[in-house]
């Protein structure tokens, strides 16, 4: 009986290492060394109030120099920075209020990573998603009422 599950079994396991085997691995190679940050709720604030929230999830990406693991030990650090970042100045977007605005939040992070582990570690910051608390009863954003 065990023979016959190994038998049944074995071109599942064939095609699996067909599949794999066909990957290219510069695609492998190209997601190199990072750090994901567990998703961060992120304010949006308008005059003075806050209006939503944004849970963004962020990969920030080493150099080929940088020591991966001990770069991910500093994930708590990297997420503090980024929370009072963005408590210290909102990167609320002008045009929508269910996003962030990318590119202030990139820069800032960069900056705070950069403090944290050195220039020579890093690569970029790349947000991988943004989801909102809210996304019906906003103010409408000052672009979109005219």
């Amino acid at each position: 009986m065990r023979r016959r599950q190994i038998l049944a079994a074995l071109p599942f396991a064939l095609a699996a290492g067909a599949a794999t085997a066909s990957e290219s691995p510069a695609k492998k190679e190209a997601a190199g060394q990072y750090v994901d940050l567990s998703p961060v709720a992120l304010p949006i604030v308008l005059n003075n109030r806050l209006i939503n929230y944004v849970f963004v999830s962020i990969r920030i990406n080493l150099s080929a120099s940088a020591d991966a693991t001990k770069m991910r030990e500093k994930e708590p650090w990297f997420r503090d920075a980024l929370v009072r970042a963005a408590h210290r100045t909102p990167f609320t977007k002008s045009t929508n209020y269910t996003v962030v605005d990318d590119v202030r939040l990139k820069a800032a992070l960069m900056r705070e990573a950069t403090a944290i582990v050195g220039a020579r570690n890093l690569a970029s910051v790349t947000i991988t998603s943004q989801t909102p608390k809210q996304r019906s009863r906003l103010p409408r954003p000052p672009a979109a009422a005219g």
